[in-house]
């Protein structure tokens, strides 16, 4: 029951391919079909972790969505960072990521620590400061990213503060 994989110009829209005698395709003007070994190694980064973009602006002509992977070493954090005006939706892969931020809804910041498992998933709203760390000391934890804007905006921080009181 499971497809062949697909080669360039094949597939859904063959007359779309990069053949002689066809003009060239505008990149919104087709799918993509973005490989394992093809995900682009230039994006933005932050101490601790390793992202590779699949779909950007930059790779497929995306207007309103990244999407990629973020791989965290063993016994690893990364450094403490937001995405700026971005949501973020991770779906955990492989490994026990925990996912690190402070909230205040009891009166007092509190370090609140989201333990995961392969098939969980997290939300990161906009500007929300966190990090990701992965305490296995054997077992590099990989997950998968989507953003609400075309690229990966990474914002490092000195520390960690609640929303709203960077100042504090």
């Amino acid at each position: 029951m499971s497809e062949p994989l697909t080669t360039p110009g094949e597939g859904f829209h063959p007359h779309l391919g990069d053949g002689a005698g066809h003009p060239a395709t505008p990149l919104r003007g087709r799918l993509h079909h973005i490989r394992a070994d093809e995900l682009d190694r230039d994006t933005a980064q932050t101490g601790g972790m390793r992202r590779f973009a699949a779909v950007s602006g930059t790779t497929v002509g995306s207007e309103k969505l990244w999407m990629g992977q973020t791989h965290v070493a063993p016994s690893t954090s990364s450094s403490d960072h937001h995405h700026g005006e971005s949501e973020t939706a991770i779906h955990v892969v492989s490994g026990h990521p925990e996912f690190v931020f402070l909230d205040d809804s009891g009166g007092t910041p509190q370090e609140i620590r989201l333990r995961t498992s392969p098939g969980d998933y997290i939300f990161v709203p906009p500007f929300v400061p966190h990090r990701e760390e992965n305490p296995d000391p054997a077992e590099e934890a990989v997950v998968v990213i989507a953003r609400s804007t075309q690229e990966a905006i990474v914002v490092n921080l000195p520390h960690l503060y609640v929303l709203g009181h960077e100042q504090d």
